[in-house]
């Protein structure tokens, strides 16, 4: 439930969030800047500071050639502890709780002024419902009710069939995942996806695996706690609750691994007539599902991960009515109790917060409302936040910044070595249709339909969820528009699209450390400049690169050249996986392979891009570093996170990227560049040579 889109993974090659800023020179006094005085102000006084580079912060006492990443942030990360309701602190979380400052008084103010119409009306009445804690505690389940009641009316595999096509027309949708995404091989047009879903756990190895026994026992707790909380007696529940555990665990065997996903991603396209998929699941039809959804029913869809849905489909036949209903009551009241009254709040952060990720304290109320906000109607918030928070002048500098990456990395292509000239053609011949966007989009979605009032928060979520839902499914069947984002300008973080071969800044992650428009070019190279190529190189890594120029998935290399490349990444794999995340827990250096490719091709080319850009001027050597120093140490404060050790567990089981302290090592020690920077001996930590020095792009 409350789940808008069809997440594939895989095709939102991003970076992890990694670096933010936000600085400002005074504008020259233009139309655009009269009419910007009109606009509301944010204050500043209320908003945390930025995380800015400062000589302070380095060990002198570490050698940067020894220990690069604790030269670098080990003093700040010990004076700076994770804050008791994150499991995770550094740039990027510092920079997200900015936007959430300057979203909170956007919605403050869209409350107060009690408008009727627009933006201002849904924002409003999204954070009046979602504060007023007394109502929401005063209504309990009630806002659940019918939702409950749909379940407990269910009989049979047809009445349970009719059910899943229900909820999924709502947006609330269970067991698998359903939604637009352009056609792989025609990447112009915007195809239905089915994916596999259904598990409350973060990856399918939580069911199996011997390591995961202690939480998958607290999982089956929280099963029984939630189905508690829904009105069934103790006894009940519990037992209940192992049926649940036994549903999502005979799901999780159909299911693909996150990194089986993550490093195949043709596992999502699996092209189908829907009569070909009836017959592959002979219990739930696809011809009536789409129906269902208020489509007509094409010529072709992709089925993604069919041995999952074909197992869906016997579990419908062979599965009892009263399982079906314990696992979707369950997960009706899970999803919902964020939304709902203090026992069921406080009973999902116990599970999914401290117990899963060791989160201390449970966030407040008024950051949880802004989540939600922000997962129903965060591109409204985002034509607010880019009026008082994006200065104009961040992204016209932004955009020369891509620029001149996409020069570096076209001389880096052209100089390679390994591969053959036809080859490189291909490369190229991507590289100069790459798509960047920069800020927030072209147009905004239109919300005018969309009906909130001020009586209850859930039906607002619900509101939202549908209507995001209608939104997604109109798409289907129509031509790509390529002006929409995958990400909210105030969202901290970045993405590649391989399917549209567009790489995407929203406005939030355009500030320090990340980005400064007062800053000199080294800083800015070595922070945001590195997280554009990052971005780049993605159209390049093990999966990106299985795309061509127009984004249809199709194979442009060579076969020798194919082997050459998968030589070199084979070798960064074995890398990452000699790191250890926490005493014998050891990143998978194979699911994390995309984000380690765009980490080395994107550093290489903000420093070559950072030379041309510098060239035939002297080096000021601020602070007593020259301009290369400052690039790298630039680059090594933005990735300057701690993460606590659930959280570390989490992320090193299920998250294609690799924990930020590894990735701040990684590539530079793989850099020449690096090593002549600080003058590393041949031998050191931070010094990788001959057969263990990986260079791709």
């Amino acid at each position: 439930m409350f789940q808008t889109r069809l997440s594939l993974p895989a095709l939102a090659l991003s970076g992890s969030v990694l670096l933010i800023g936000c600085g400002e020179k005074a504008p020259a006094v233009t139309k655009e800047a009269v009419a910007a005085a009109s606009l509301p102000s944010i204050d500043e006084s209320k908003l945390p500071p930025f995380l800015r580079f400062s000589v302070a912060d380095l060990d002198p006492a570490v050698d940067p050639c020894i220990a690069w990443s604790d030269h670098v942030n080990a003093k700040w990360l010990q004076a700076n502890p994770i804050p008791a309701d994150r499991t995770s602190w550094g740039p990027g979380a510092m920079l997200a709780e900015r936007s959430l400052g300057v979203r909170r008084q956007i919605a403050e103010r869209a409350a107060a002024s009690g408008s009727g119409q627009g933006l201002e009306k849904i924002l409003g009445d999204f954070w009046a419902t979602g504060m007023d804690e007394a109502a929401i505690n005063a209504q309990g389940l009630k806002p659940l009710a019918s939702r409950l009641a749909e379940v407990d009316g269910l009989t049979d595999t047809a009445s349970i069939a009719a059910y899943l096509r229900t909820a999924a027309a709502r947006g609330e949708g269970q067991v698998f995942g359903f939604g637009p995404e352009a056609d792989f091989k025609n990447s112009s047009m915007t195809i239905a996806f089915a994916a596999q879903g259904g598990l409350g756990l973060p990856d399918r190895g939580y069911y199996f695996d011997a390591d995961k026994a202690e939480q998958r026992a607290a999982y089956e707790v929280h099963i029984a706690k939630v189905l508690e909380l829904s009105g069934l007696d103790r006894a009940s529940a519990a037992s209940q609750a192992k049926t649940v555990l036994a549903f999502e665990t005979r799901l999780a065997k159909a299911s693909k691994s996150r990194q089986e996903l993550s490093r195949d991603i043709s596992l999502y396209y699996h092209p189908v007539s829907p009569a070909e998929a009836d017959k592959l699941t002979p219990n739930f039809s696809w011809v009536a599902f789409f129906e269902s959804q208020g489509l007509a029913v094409p010529e072709m869809f992709s089925l993604a991960v069919p041995g999952f849905h074909a197992e869906v489909s016997q579990m419908l036949a062979d599965t009892s009515a009263g399982a079906w209903k314990a696992y979707l009551r369950f997960h009706l009241v899970d999803d919902a109790s964020p939304f709902l009254s203090d026992p069921f709040v406080q009973e999902n952060y116990e599970f999914y917060g401290k117990k899963l990720r060791g989160q201390k304290e449970l966030e407040a109320r008024w950051k949880r409302v802004l989540g939600a906000i922000e997962n129903g109607v965060g591109e409204a918030m985002g034509q607010k936040y880019v009026e008082v928070a994006f200065p104009a002048a961040s992204k016209a500098q932004m955009e020369e910044l891509v620029r001149n990456l996409g020069v570096a990395l076209e001389a880096r292509i052209e100089g390679l070595e390994w591969m053959s000239a036809e080859t490189k053609a291909k490369a190229l011949a991507k590289l100069a249709t790459f798509a960047p966007k920069v800020g927030y989009p072209e147009k905004w979605r239109d919300y005018s339909t969309l009906a909130t009032g001020r009586s209850s928060y859930l039906e607002n979520v619900l509101a939202g969820i549908a209507f995001n839902r209608r939104y997604e499914l109109s798409k289907i069947g129509k031509p790509v528009d390529k002006t929409e984002w995958g990400m909210t300008p105030q969202t901290v973080n970045a993405y590649y699209n391989p399917l549209q071969n567009e790489i995407v800044f929203p406005a939030a992650i355009l500030q320090p450390p990340f980005f400064d428009p007062q800053a000199d070019p080294p800083m800015n190279y070595g922070a945001i400049g590195a997280v554009i190529g990052h971005e780049m190189t993605h159209g390049y890594d093990d999966q990106g690169s299985r795309f061509a120029a127009d984004g249809n998935f199709e194979n442009w290399w060579s076969e020798a050249d194919a082997k050459g490349f998968a030589a070199r990444t084979d070798k960064l794999v074995q890398q990452f996986d000699a790191y250890e995340a926490l005493p014998g827990l050891h990143v998978n250096g194979k699911l994390t392979l995309g984000e380690n490719i765009a980490d080395l091709g994107g550093l290489a080319t903000a420093f070559d891009a950072m030379r041309m850009a510098t060239a035939g001027t002297p080096d000021p050597k601020i602070d007593g570093f020259t301009r290369e120093q400052r690039f790298f140490l630039s680059n090594g404060t933005a990735w300057r996170t701690q993460m606590n050790d659930d959280s570390m567990k989490v992320m090193v089981a299920s998250n294609p990227h690799a924990p930020q302290k590894f990735r701040a090592i990684g590539a530079p020690s793989n850099l020449q560049a690096f090593a002549d920077a600080f003058s590393c001996k041949e031998g050191s930590p931070m010094v990788r040579s001959g057969e263990k020095r990986v260079v791709i792009w």
